[in-house]
């Protein structure tokens, strides 16, 4: 009978990843550096079920994002369920639901697992851990200023330099007030006009100048709008123009001044989400062998709107594991794997006397004592001889070993074994 039981794959669901010790390593690397920026910054850490209604997200990105994008199903109770796949409807929820109880501005991050069913590809899986990262209740640049300010920190935390990575800004402000007063189109022309820019890149330039003049009615000319533009102050007479554009000069000058010194305007930046409402931007590697964006995020003031709730100023970003892994791949920033025990215990004999000497020193080495900080102890039980117990103790990557036996039980001694030098040193226990 057994013949006949299908054998399972030891592959994991296309898409998704597992995570050995090495891989869980990197993970909480990139994790740790993640949580000590933000805090250092006064963020506090939330979190959430994975689960979420259905209607969340049709609310916010519509019908198709939901059939197409997330993975969602009826559950027993025939509730339409959606496994997240971003952290941002969720956190509005979160906030909308104690508006009144919250302290303002409030800065919140979580690293949520989130999923979206799309096809695999360098930078981009089916699930992945995210950092979000959202200040409300504060408008005026200052958020704005601020919220990039600890993405480029983020980034030098993790031993990146300033010109390892650029970050290129835009306003959505500015964008719509362009469009609607200098180059004069409707509202449905700016929204096609919006979405066709946010694609410029991965079409050619003739494919975009075609599209472009279906909507615009002739081909669509960037600005580029810097002082030294003859076209400069012509342009800066309509005042929604002047104010928006005053308002990113402003958070470029506020950036260096507390030295985020590569801040590049950029006005072919878009992105895609229709929320965004002022200040947007996004980071970018400048490394030929991953030459492309790695995170963003911007001002979005209507969230709340969606819970019935009075528009609140919100800035923030999120930020992706696997991008950043890649990054730091690219940069050699990923640190040498290092396993949690810093010791193993090999005990040569199964006697009742030796095991409970070597229980005896690993709970004294556990424990931190005057200076002596505390010790990560694998004891090893098998009772195999000492060479193959250091073999063990080295195919986990282990740096020392403790061999206790009956004359180190008898004597309450014990010998460290460094084992990539050989060296050997007694140790005796306190009393």
């Amino acid at each position: 009978m057994s013949q006949n039981i299908k054998k399972l794959s030891t592959e994991p669901y296309k898409g998704v990843r597992d995570f050995y010790p090495e891989d869980q390593f990197i993970e909480n690397h990139i994790f740790g550096i993640w949580r000590k920026t933000l805090e250092s910054y006064g963020y506090q850490e939330y979190n959430a079920s994975v689960l979420e209604p259905a209607e969340l997200y049709k609310a916010k990105s519509g019908d198709e994002i939901v059939n197409e994008q997330t993975y969602t199903f009826i559950d027993r109770g025939e509730r339409e369920v959606t496994l997240r796949p971003e952290m941002t409807p969720t956190v509005a929820r979160l906030v909308a639901g104690r508006r009144r109880e919250l302290a303002f501005p409030l800065r919140l991050y979580s690293m949520p697992n989130v999923f979206r069913y799309e096809r695999p590809q360098r930078g981009r899986l089916r699930e992945h851990f995210q950092l979000n990262v959202d200040m409300f209740g504060l408008a005026g640049v200052y958020a704005d200023v601020e919220i990039i300010d600890v993405a480029g920190a983020i980034m030098k935390n993790f031993g990146a330099k300033q010109n390892d990575f650029e970050i290129k800004i835009s306003s959505r402000k500015l964008l719509n007030a362009l469009f609607s007063d200098w180059y004069q189109m409707t509202e449905d022309q700016s929204v096609r006009m919006q979405k066709l820019i946010d694609k410029k890149n991965k079409m050619p330039e003739d494919v975009f100048e075609q599209q472009s003049t279906e909507i615009f009615g002739k081909p669509f000319k960037f600005l580029n709008l810097e002082k030294n533009n003859p076209l400069y102050e012509e342009v800066m007479a309509f005042p929604n123009i002047k104010s928006a554009k005053d308002e990113l000069d402003l958070v470029i000058s506020k950036l260096a001044e507390r030295g985020v010194n590569n801040v590049i305007y950029d006005e072919t930046l878009i992105r895609g989400f229709d929320y965004y409402t002022g200040i947007i931007f996004e980071v970018f590697d400048t490394s030929p062998e991953n030459n492309r964006a790695l995170f963003g995020g911007g001002r979005y003031d209507n969230l709340l709107k969606m819970f019935g709730e009075d528009n609140m100023p919100c800035a923030g970003f999120g930020m992706g594991d696997v991008t950043t892994k890649d990054f730091l791949e690219v940069r050699n920033l990923l640190p040498k794997y290092r396993p949690s025990a810093d010791a193993m215990i090999c005990i040569l004999e199964e006697d009742d006397g030796v095991i409970s000497y070597a229980e005896e020193v690993a709970e004294m080495l556990r424990k931190k004592e005057g200076d002596r900080e505390s010790t990560n102890i694998d004891i090893n039980y098998s009772f195999k001889s000492l060479g193959d117990q250091i073999k063990s103790a080295t195919k986990k990557q282990i740096p020392y070993c403790i061999v206790i036996g009956k004359n180190e039980a008898k004597e309450k001694t014990y010998k460290i074994k460094d084992l990539e030098t050989g060296e050997e040193v007694s140790k005796i226990v306190k009393k």
